[in-house]
């Protein structure tokens, strides 16, 4: 299996070189991204790191390029991001199809491990850092039963419930998310979860995840600032939906 590496510059590459090669990849280096989009069929990677500090306007050409006919679980794409890389340029990688958007200062032992978690997925050796499953499945040692996907805003995860009780509804943007729940902080002007018990069960809930919107059934198992509810169903057909975002999600996390 191959890794695609689109740089310029030298140093970067030959640290992502050296920490990843357990992973047992095949390397393949571009200096230019033009070339290296005119042999996408050709290479047919696995995965692709892109330097956006060595191409700030390009990358985003090579993205759009490869996710017309490679999805993200086909062919993940990571971006090395410099200093200037704003958070409008991060929330527009993300919208553009991108796996992951990393520091290239590459100097902490967390944004290695974060690489190489998100190429772990297609990586021959399925070596994922840390002793995690290559499925993004918690390590053994792990307490919780689902391993916690930390939801950013440009994921658009929220989540609406009616509170039957008290004839209310409860809104927020999920913090964190992962295959057996999710914990949410109340928006502005929401009700709160009120008298609702622990185990109390929601019925009619609307959970945005991207562009979808499902309505799962849930059960509150934590009140309070950060309330948290536990999937206890999924309408036919949700269930892959809502398994496909966190399989994104475990990708770029």
């Amino acid at each position: 299996m191959k890794l695609l590496l689109v740089f310029a510059a030298d140093d970067n590459c030959n640290i992502i070189s050296r920490s990843i090669s357990p992973l047992g990849f095949e390397m393949i280096r571009y200096r230019q991204v033009l070339k290296a989009m005119d042999n996408i069929d050709e290479i047919n990677p696995s995965a692709i790191v892109v330097s956006a500090r060595d191409f700030p306007r390009h990358w985003k050409f090579l993205v759009q390029f490869v996710r017309t006919e490679r999805a993200n679980e086909i062919c993940p794409i990571v971006i090395l991001k410099g200093g200037n890389f704003s958070t409008e340029e991060t929330t527009s990688a993300y919208f553009l199809g991108v796996s992951g958007v990393i520091d290239d200062s590459l100097n902490s032992p967390a944004e290695i491990s974060r690489l190489k978690n998100i190429l772990s997925h297609c990586a021959p050796n399925g070596a994922a850092p840390n002793g995690a499953a290559p499925n993004g499945a918690a390590p053994l040692e792990e307490k919780r039963k689902h391993r916690r996907f930390h939801a950013e805003p440009w994921h658009r995860a929220c989540i609406l419930a009616v509170n039957r009780r008290e004839k209310s509804l409860v809104a927020g943007d999920v913090e964190n998310i992962s295959s057996g729940g999710l914990a949410f902080v109340p928006a502005n002007g929401a009700a709160p979860i009120g008298d609702a018990s622990l185990n109390d069960q929601f019925n009619e809930c609307s959970l945005r995840l991207g562009d979808s919107i499902l309505s799962p059934v849930c059960r509150l198992v934590r009140a309070g600032e950060k309330p948290a509810l536990e999937f206890a169903s999924f309408p036919e057909g949700e269930q892959r939906i809502f398994e496909q975002f966190i399989h994104q999600l475990a990708m770029s996390n």
